[in-house]
């Protein structure tokens, strides 16, 4: 580092894009925009002047993004670098968090001074600073290829945030287009994972071990440390995590913990306690229904739920039916799937009269079996959709499924034994440095899938 950018980071810490937050001695600081700055958020933040590569780690909620966006926007402002880079998984969630980041974003602390606009094929925000014009290109970085979209270009600076849901790939070819800055920065946040991640091994764990007083900068955070999220709200949050599960220790406690053992312990300790005999059709605003394809050993499964009624989203889910394609490999064609699935539609209507079956969510990888159902139930179901899975990660799905157990809005009917066993049955694979369950049949998987997909699209939806 040249001695001309040491007083540089030495000296710009005192402001933040127009936003002070040096010189305090209150436990809790107030930015020029009214953001509440918790003490320990300061020290991060002042170190992260100074500091070449950062890394906020820990609970959700606890503004670890808004520190790394804060420093990063003040930064911005006198780089000698013109583009910089900033990623999330998706391009939208990159967007969402570092551009709007809750109205503290980019585009929020530059605002009269920048635009979104495209550079080279990518979205970007160009910003007008005290150096000149500067530009922020954003990229989703979780795919293996999704390095590609960044190549061909030198960056000064990269923010990320959850960025141990990028792929290794991308952050490899992240750090090799910032060799030529002038003024290289980093800046990661991420919510604990497990200490197997590659994040960790290849990176996190390696970056202290760097020569020079100012290369790396790191904390640790809860939602306590942040004094933005008022006591209640902290317990409304607490109470939607089961206290026995990985997500609970982890977005709350911000433990670095591996998950093990039985994935739906609230479930299957108690299944009678989210099992119900009737469900009222008058409770309900509509049914999907989730359909996962099989293939040389598992089973085709159709999982139907009811989306409750409820104020300002829905009120829950019920799960209404299932059924499973009986038969082995090559005892089962698309003309059969595109039966039985007819024959499940007319015994969900049978049963729950004058209910709306409005959504088939269909595994995406199986196009030409989704095209044959959407012709033969073109007729018979017209008002009924039928559309690809989102596949969100299965890890997602899982924490939404039991975020919806903590929050008593998941029920099962009791005819539905395939997903009440699937659901108290299933474990994580011990073996997996990611979050994946395990998957030797010793489980019904299946079914899992097929309830997933009727319910993925509508996360953060159920109130």
């Amino acid at each position: 580092m040249s001695g001309r950018d040491n007083t540089k980071r030495m000296t710009s810490e005192k402001q933040m894009g127009g936003h002070a937050v040096g010189g305090e001695n209150r436990e809790n600081v107030k930015n020029g925009g009214g953001y509440v700055f918790g003490k320990k958020h300061r020290e991060y933040m002042k170190r992260a002047y100074r500091s070449t590569v950062n890394v906020a780690e820990g609970a959700v909620r606890a503004g670890k993004t808004i520190d790394n966006v804060f420093v990063f926007a003040a930064l911005l402002e006198s780089s000698p670098d013109r583009l910089h880079l900033a990623t999330g998984s998706t391009l939208g969630n990159a967007k969402l968090n570092i551009g709007e980041c809750n109205g503290l974003g980019l585009e929020h602390i530059f605002e009269g001074r920048c635009a979104w606009t495209r550079y080279r094929g990518n979205e970007a925000l160009r910003v007008n600073t005290k150096a000149g014009e500067r530009i922020v290109i954003f990229s989703g970085g979780k795919n293996s290829d999704s390095f590609k979209r960044i190549r061909g270009n030198s960056y000064g600076m990269w923010i990320a945030t959850e960025i141990n849901l990028h792929s290794d790939s991308f952050i490899k070819e992240a750090f090799n287009r910032q060799l030529a800055a002038r003024d290289r920065r980093v800046f990661w946040d991420l919510n604990p994972s497990s200490p197997n991640h590659f994040i960790y091994s290849d990176y996190i764990d390696k970056f202290p071990t760097v020569e020079g007083e100012w290369y790396y900068n790191y904390a640790h955070f809860t939602i306590h440390d942040n004094p933005v999220i008022e006591e209640e709200l902290v317990r409304q949050i607490v109470c939607q995590y089961d206290r026995e599960s990985v997500w609970y220790r982890r977005d709350i406690l911000g433990e670095r913990c591996a998950a093990e053992g039985l994935i739906y312990r609230k479930f299957a300790d108690d299944p009678a306690s989210f099992t119900v005999e009737m469900v009222d059709p008058d409770s309900i605003e509509f049914v999907t229904v989730g359909v996962d394809f099989g293939g040389n050993r598992s089973k085709t499964t159709f999982v139907a739920t009811a989306m409750l009624r409820g104020e300002g989203g829905y009120g829950g889910v019920v799960i209404l039916a299932e059924h499973a394609v009986a038969g082995g490999k090559g005892e089962i064609d698309s003309g059969r799937i595109n039966r039985e699935l007819s024959a499940f539609l007319r015994r969900i209507r049978s049963v729950w009269q004058n209910v709306r079956i409005k959504y088939i969510f269909a595994d995406s990888e199986a196009q030409y079996l989704i095209n044959g159902l959407r012709r033969h139930l073109s007729e018979e179901f017209a008002g009924t959709v039928v559309m690809d899975s989102a596949k969100r990660p299965i890890a997602d799905r899982i924490a939404f499924v039991t975020s919806l157990m903590s929050a008593g809005k998941f029920r099962i009917h009791k005819d539905c034994v395939l997903l009440r066993d699937g659901l108290s049955g299933a474990v994580w694979d011990e073996k997996s440095a990611g979050d994946k369950r395990l998957d030797n049949f010793t489980s019904d998987i299946d079914i899992l899938d097929a309830m997933e997909y009727s319910i993925e699209r509508y996360m953060g939806k159920i109130k």
